[in-house]
């Protein structure tokens, strides 16, 4: 495995080079129609307004997929059903070092309800939200390498990484 993802490589890291690894639970909500769900990050976190796949910080003795259950029901009030592991991605970002596990959800019950005032979208290849987290981008990469999709994976915003 390489190193973690630089995310704005050109930024100061929050708690310096022995800071610790943060392990997060990430849901990749997939529809039969092969949309997927993104979530924009709320106003008062690291990077508000980025599009990301919903999820959060494991606590304490919680195992991924307890988590993603906890983490899923509390921001978006849905209940998942299996939460199949897919892919882990360690990325470096200026606020945290994140260990992100990816999983693919396909069965869910209830309503989205978005707790935490921020939106939604049901996206397909390319997506035409954005901006995209980097942490995001290594899912959309995924996903086109499993659908032969050819071209761009999303769009960057005017200005952004400039």
């Amino acid at each position: 495995m390489s190193g973690p993802l630089i995310a704005d490589p050109g930024a100061a890291r929050d708690g310096g080079p022995d800071r610790q690894v943060v392990e997060v639970a990430v849901g990749v909500l997939v529809r039969g129609d092969g949309a997927f769900l993104l979530t924009s990050r709320p106003a008062g976190k690291a990077y508000a307004g980025y599009w990301e796949f919903p999820g959060g910080k494991l606590e304490a003795g919680e195992t991924v997929e307890q988590a993603l259950r906890r983490e899923l029901h509390e921001e978006i009030g849905i209940t998942i059903g299996a939460a199949t592991p897919w892919k882990v991605e360690l990325v470096d970002y200026p606020h945290a070092l994140v260990r992100l596990h990816f999983c693919k959800v396909s069965a869910w019950s209830g309503e989205l309800q978005m707790r935490e005032a921020q939106t939604y979208s049901w996206e397909q290849l390319p997506v035409q939200v954005q901006p995209v987290l980097p942490g995001t981008v290594p899912v959309l990469d995924w996903f086109a390498t499993e659908r032969a999709h050819q071209g761009a994976t999303h769009f960057i915003a005017a200005g952004a990484g400039s």
